[in-house]
């Protein structure tokens, strides 16, 4: 009986699952929406005949400071497009998964989006980690994706030739390292210590530094890492101090690092530091406090866009961005919504152009977008480069009195 009785409430709580499973979030605007739920928002009501195209971000968890401004860029752009028309006069609608910073989540939100939902481009994976779990998906659907995390193997396999179905919106990992190095060189700086986050974007940044760190004439006198989850580096920056840097770089994201660039101003460390492209947001210096003072970086323009001559043709573009972001959230944008921005650009020119199918829309974007001057740089995307952009989209920024400030 007590066999039965197991049984019959076992098969009505799987029963239950899938009736939750299979519920639809449609029309809410909830930037928080799981895996498990999308949302789905278009200006006036999505159609039958509506463009779908699905954004997945780490909205929420240890991503959160990269992945909300990506979401929140999103669903702007996508509500001034539907106000103004939509796409050759159908409208957007906009499926959003947040996966929670978490690689399952961004696995089953693809898988979603593609098969369920039916969408014609993916925009998303706020990480690497994420970027590269999803990419198998894209790959397997013949759907294009065009990811906003950093790492080059996402649009690169391990032959080098490009992903055919996989774009990319940062700027290389290596593009960033290089700069970085370049830095060092022009300021003397030649023994270092290199400290990146244990994950993929770590491990892709600390590669690249390996590779190219002797042709800038750049040595390390110890290279070691960090847990994302770190809460007290000091045993790891107590071996640093030990070994006597000209200068640490810490390569992670904005919560990880900021606890590392803590830990080194508590135990007067004064050698300067550098860090990753990761943490070029004001939720950086929010969370670091005074110790993200005198922090070097690489970044896209953004941080620094009312320095720019008037003559660069990203200036006015920036500007806008900042303006209208700010205005609809009352904080000011980031550079990794940026990254969402330019991709929403590029997928609406190619859906334009060609429509809804796939296939089109993939050929579009790698032989006929042509030049792009983006938010992040000029894109001269190609089959050979399915990213396109050149080291100069970066500038070498400095933290002064808790402000971005140019440092070349």
């Amino acid at each position: 009986m007590k066999k039965t009785l197991l049984s019959l409430f076992l098969l009505m709580s799987a029963l239950f699952m899938v009736a939750c499973g299979s519920s639809s979030d449609s029309g809410k605007n909830d930037s928080s929406s799981s895996a498990g739920s999308s949302s789905s928002e278009s200006g006036t009501g999505a159609s039958a005949d509506s463009i779908k195209i699905a954004g997945i971000f780490s909205a929420s968890g240890g991503a959160a400071a990269l992945g909300e401004s990506e979401m929140q860029t999103l669903k702007m752009l996508v509500d001034q497009k539907n106000a103004d028309g939509g796409i050759n006069g159908q409208q957007i609608e906009l499926v959003t998964y947040d996966d929670k910073s978490d690689q399952n989540e961004a696995i089953l939100a693809m898988k979603k989006a593609l098969t369920q939902d039916k969408v014609s481009i993916v925009i998303g994976g706020t990480i690497s980690g994420n970027s590269l779990a999803m990419l198998p998906l894209a790959e397997q659907n013949q759907v294009p994706y065009i990811s906003v995390a950093a790492s080059k193997q996402i649009y690169m396999d391990e032959n080098g030739q490009a992903r055919k179905w996989v774009f990319k919106m940062p700027q290389d990992d290596q593009q960033a390292v290089e700069r970085i190095l370049q830095y060092l060189k022009d300021n003397n700086l030649t023994k270092v210590a290199w400290l990146n986050v244990a994950n993929s974007y770590g491990t892709g940044g600390h590669d690249e530094f390996v590779e190219h760190a002797s042709k800038y004439g750049i040595e390390s006198v110890i290279e070691d890492e960090f847990e994302t989850t770190v809460t007290d580096a000091k045993p790891l920056l107590t071996r640093v101090k030990k070994a006597n840097p000209d200068a640490i770089i810490v390569w992670g994201t904005v919560q990880e690092s900021a606890v590392v660039i803590k830990n080194i101003r508590e135990l007067a460390l004064d050698a300067p530091v550098l860090a990753s492209h990761g943490i070029a947001t004001n939720q950086f210096i929010e969370v670091a406090g005074d110790a993200a003072n005198d922090v070097i970086l690489p970044t896209g323009k953004l941080l620094v866009a009312n320095s720019l001559e008037d003559s660069n043709p990203q200036k006015e573009l920036l500007l806008a961005y900042n303006e209208s972001y700010t205005s609809k959230y009352n904080k000011s944008a980031s550079t990794f919504g940026a990254y969402a921005a330019d991709a929403f650009t590029i997928a609406t020119k190619a859906i334009e152009a060609k429509g809804t199918d796939s296939a089109a829309l993939r050929d579009f974007i790698e032989q006929e977008l042509g030049e792009f001057v983006g938010l992040t740089g000029t894109f001269n995307i190609n089959a050979e480069n399915h990213m396109g952009l050149s080291p100069d989209s970066f500038a070498m920024v400095r933290i002064v009195n808790g402000k971005w400030t140019l440092e070349d």
